[in-house]
């Protein structure tokens, strides 16, 4: 079984996400589709994230990602939205419609319905853009629909605190 973040844990984390942001004169927008602006509110829920924080895209629908991201639709016919190619081109369109440094994008199935025998509960694809790079990353978390889309925000915070540059 799983070790489910609480949500001091994630505040910590958030905590840790902002400091160093603030500290490189950085700032952040997030581009969320199962986790529904979680990422963002922890991160707002900061004191002074004004200073860091520049926007947050909730784009649950593949029309919302479309719209307010650019994913292109041929991507997600082919692929669909819970794919690498998808989440890539999410955290690159976060980057291209904000004016932020960094983007952390998230698109899973958390249940508890939307899995298929290539898509299963719980599979998660998270990207992170900035600093001329964008890296994707997949999981399967389990558990039921909160546990899942709580390790999928702790991934985001631990990912982006891995791939900010040293202060």
């Amino acid at each position: 079984m799983p070790t489910i973040p609480d949500d001091r844990e994630l505040d910590r984390l958030a905590m840790r996400v902002g400091d160093h942001l603030h500290l490189l004169h950085r700032r952040l927008a997030t581009a969320e589709s199962c986790t529904g602006g979680w990422i963002a509110k922890i991160l707002t829920d900061i004191p002074g994230s004004s200073s860091w924080f520049e926007r947050g895209f909730i784009t649950y629908s593949n029309e919302a990602k479309q719209d307010m991201l650019g994913v292109d639709a041929a991507l997600l016919a082919r692929h669909g939205a819970v794919s690498e190619a998808c989440v890539t081109a999410m955290a690159e369109g976060a980057l291209d419609n904000s004016r932020a440094d960094y983007t952390v994008a998230v698109s899973g199935i958390a249940g508890p319905g939307g899995a298929t025998v290539d898509k299963p509960l719980g599979l998660v694809w998270l990207a992170w853009a900035g600093g001329g790079e964008t890296i994707a990353d997949q999981h399967v978390f389990s558990g039921d629909r909160e546990a899942v889309r709580r390790q999928a925000v702790q991934e985001a915070l631990a990912g982006l605190l891995a791939r900010l540059p040293a202060r």
